[in-house]
């Protein structure tokens, strides 16, 4: 078997007796966690060839159990997100052609009403597999796993996770690990980033993989100290939250080496390895994998590292290659030139398409490169910088201004525990910005005017005009905010929100009143009022 799939590394571990996986107060060695994998599938080869099964588990063995099951025989785990609804499972497991649905006994119920909505003739409807793909050496291009995308910013679509897209991100990063090493997953096990950064690595590497039935701020220390965990990887704002919890003097005593995610804010990054004496390593990624950007620590704070020859920033609309971003002080100054989508220009990286989805393939696809749908501006080094996703444009005032800067700015704020920026509707034309933060302590507008005067990257157009407090932001089950939400509500939510209104200086409470005046401004300039589409009333 080639060791370019799952299946091949898999193969390497057939015979290892060190400890595999551990979850809680088992520990199975690799040859174990083998054997258990073969035990599946000759379980689902009882079932028929070539099964789409869908699983519902928190983070336990039996995920991972089925996952090597069909690696080696041929069937595919199509990952369902235990956080979604049953209609919205329904859906995803009828696109996905599910034939097969396995779950834990905690999700019977939900287990149960996702089958009574779904079309009975989903399953038999899917296309025929390829038989070659198992005949002889696995293929590396053969299907295994479908996973949702996170859906922060629209419909969540099943992107297919051949042998290849495994096993090539699995060996890359176990050129960190040895045998020795102990690798920790607490993100969940539907989402891509547990199985290509913390499952993989760990089977190519033959370090002991740690699993934790769901993520927890409070106990990610306590479990490193218990399995002596060596490298743990985190996805969205994990960093964040356990930087939340109270410091103690003895967090950098423990056997942490490196923290391995994407998406984590570059002062959660910095503070995490200064906080527990370890290394962070914060890579640009994404469920498809077809663009990836190799950190750079030396880089200007906040980068993602350099770009890559085969990765370019183009204007999605022209197609034209965006100029490169020029800074004053820290700002940028040409938002509207230099901000463009990456783009893949020598083919699709390990995106092997989404399943049953020719709709999403044709908007990710065109003209033969990747368009990732992810906004981002390089300097004049080639440094590229994240600027936003593709819905978070700003057009404040007449002015361009990217959603990703102001956010790392305001997260650096001495009481925010966490923050997201994203663009409101402005009454009369154009975008305002808006920031919901979540506080270690109340808010303070003088303290928060003071410390943003202070800061030269910030223009004036780009501070704020609405801060919402809450006690949690919406997100994802693997930590990604999702803004659509905070952007359909804009100011209509009962968290408190704070505005400063035109032509004021600093923040002070949005009375109902106020509410009532700025919704009465659409309606005078005869714009949507930004509540409309999603069901908030005044």
């Amino acid at each position: 078997m080639s060791e370019e799939t799952l299946a091949g590394l898999l193969a390497r571990r057939a015979d290892d007796d060190r400890p595999g996986l551990l979850f809680e107060e088992r520990t199975w060695s690799w040859r174990e966690y083998i054997a258990e994998c073969r035990a599946r599938a000759a379980l689902l080869d009882a079932r028929g060839r070539n099964l789409h099964v869908g699983v519902l588990f928190d983070n336990v063995p039996e995920v991972l159990f089925l996952l090597g099951g069909a690696a080696l025989s041929g069937h595919v785990v199509v990952a369902l997100n235990t956080t979604r609804s049953a209609a919205e499972l329904a859906r995803d497991a009828d696109a996905t052609h599910v034939d097969l649905i396995l779950h834990e006994p905690g999700y019977a119920t939900l287990a149960a009403d996702l089958t009574a909505l779904r079309d009975p003739g989903s399953a038999r409807s899917r296309p025929p597999a390829d038989p070659a793909a198992f005949e002889g050496p696995v293929r590396e291009d053969a299907l295994t796993m479908l996973i949702f995308t996170s859906g922060t910013s629209g419909r969540p679509r099943a992107v297919k996770i051949t042998q290849r897209k495994i096993a090539v991100p699995g060996a890359s990063l176990a050129a960190m690990l040895s045998p020795q090493d102990v690798v920790y997953c607490s993100m969940p096990l539907f989402h891509s980033g547990a199985i290509m950064a913390a499952y993989a690595p760990a089977v190519a590497s033959g370090a002991a993989l740690v699993l934790r039935r769901r993520f927890s701020a409070s106990g990610l220390i306590s479990d490193v100290r218990r399995y002596g965990v060596t490298y743990l990887h985190y996805v969205g704002k994990a960093l964040s939250y356990v930087l939340a919890t109270p410091a103690e003097p003895s967090d950098a005593e423990n056997t942490l080496k490196i923290a391995f995610g994407n998406e984590g804010s570059a002062t959660a990054v910095s503070r995490f390895g200064e906080r527990f004496g370890c290394y962070v390593i914060d890579a640009f990624g994404s469920t498809e994998t077809a663009i990836s950007i190799t950190p750079a620590p030396s880089g200007p704070p906040g980068c993602l590292g350099r770009l890559p020859e085969e990765v370019e920033i183009r204007d999605p609309v022209t197609g034209e290659r965006c100029p490169v971003a020029v800074f004053e002080d820290g700002r940028l100054l040409n938002a509207g030139e230099a901000i463009g989508e990456l783009v893949n220009t020598r083919g699709l990286g390990l995106f092997d398409g989404y399943y049953n989805d020719p709709e999403a393939d044709r908007e990710r696809v065109r003209q033969g490169v990747f368009w990732s749908g992810d906004l981002a501006y390089a300097d004049a080094d080639g440094y590229v910088f994240f600027a936003g996703r593709g819905t978070e444009r700003l057009r404040v005032d007449g002015e361009n201004l990217a959603v990703a800067p102001i956010e790392a700015v305001v997260r650096e704020f001495p009481s925010v525990v966490e923050a997201a920026v994203y663009p409101v509707p402005d009454a009369a034309a154009g975008d305002q910005v808006m920031a919901a933060l979540v506080l270690r302590d109340g808010f303070d507008p003088e303290a928060f005017a003071s410390f943003l005067a202070g800061r030269k990257d910030v223009g004036p157009k780009a501070i704020p005009r609405y801060i919402r407090i809450s006690e949690e932001l919406p997100q994802t089950a693997s930590n990604k905010v999702v803004k659509r939400i905070l952007a359909a509500e804009a100011w209509h939510t009962g968290d408190p929100v704070w505005w400063r209104p035109p032509g004021q200086a600093s923040w002070r409470p949005l009375t109902p009143e106020d509410v009532r005046g700025i919704d009465d401004e659409f309606i005078q300039h005869g714009r949507r009022q930004p509540w409309s589409a999603s069901g908030f009333q005044s």
